[in-house]
């Protein structure tokens, strides 16, 4: 069991809270909204209190508070993460330099971008290592973030990329079956089988990915017959230069995420 401060209780903050809780590690939460504070309580029978004082006896400090709000939130505290302690923070755009900076000499970091899947047990978090972060550290923190879903670790250098493809990366997703959606109204299908058929397609899809292990590329030409209706399809997805499209929205929010960096 790991003694963990965690600092924001948004809906990310609590989807990591459910996780620790169910993983049986003893958390106290810091949320300035004491409304929100009485629910997390209730709900996860967690202990919520003052910042500097949860940070103190933590073996775990988990920053999951929006990114305009860590400077802040490593100012009031920073002092206090005692010498042994793990910082993570899941803010995006956030360095670890600015992290380290922040605190007390040699205090180690980890910067972590989960996703919104955490939500439901089936989050990709990536995780990145600051200077004074040892192995067991970071093993800690794969440890932790692995109770809301699948971790892996990069160097830091990656991060804006990992914030591009599984950051944002379930919006893309939505986005896909509400397209999917709106278009099956479109050719005369109630809203609700439509929405049905474009999310259970969704969910049957990625379970194939995950279990069968195959190629993308390969699963979906093994859909694909020539001259067939997948073939009309994808086609048509070409000629619209959607592959094209995803690789510019990708870039937009690889730029977005390094400016984060410097607001």
């Amino acid at each position: 069991m790991t003694a963990v401060a965690l600092i924001g209780g948004g809906k990310m903050g609590e989807a990591l809270l459910a996780g620790l809780v169910d993983a049986g590690h003893s958390v106290v939460v810091c949320e300035t909204d004491e409304l929100r504070a009485a629910f997390l309580r209730k709900k996860y029978g967690v202990a919520t209190g003052d910042s500097r004082n949860a940070v103190e006896n933590a073996e775990v400090i988990l920053i999951a508070v929006k990114p305009a709000m860590v400077r802040d939130v490593i100012n009031a505290v920073g002092d206090a993460v005692p010498q042994e302690s793990l910082v993570i923070s899941i803010a995006a755009g956030i360095t670890l330099d600015t992290l380290e900076q922040g605190l007390a000499d040699s205090r180690a970091v980890v910067r972590a971008m989960p996703n919104t899947p955490a939500l439901v047990g089936q989050g990709m978090t990536v995780i990145s290592a600051g200077r004074h972060c040892a192995e067991d550290q970071l093993m800690l923190a794969q440890e932790l973030l692995g109770s809301v879903g699948k971790v892996a670790v990069v160097p830091e250098s990656q991060q804006d990329a990992v914030t591009a493809v599984s950051g944002s990366g379930p919006a893309y997703f939505f986005y896909v079956v509400e397209a999917m959606t709106d278009a099956g109204i479109s050719l005369g299908l109630n809203p609700e089988t439509a929405k049905d058929l474009a999310v259970q397609t969704a969910f049957g899809a990625a379970t194939m990915l995950v279990e069968t292990g195959d190629d993308p590329a390969e699963l979906r030409q093994n859909v694909t017959s020539p001259g067939g209706t997948t073939a009309a399809a994808i086609d048509r997805l070409e000629a619209n230069q959607v592959r094209v499209a995803f690789a510019e929205a990708l870039a937009a929010a690889h730029q977005r995420s390094a400016e984060l960096a410097t607001e």
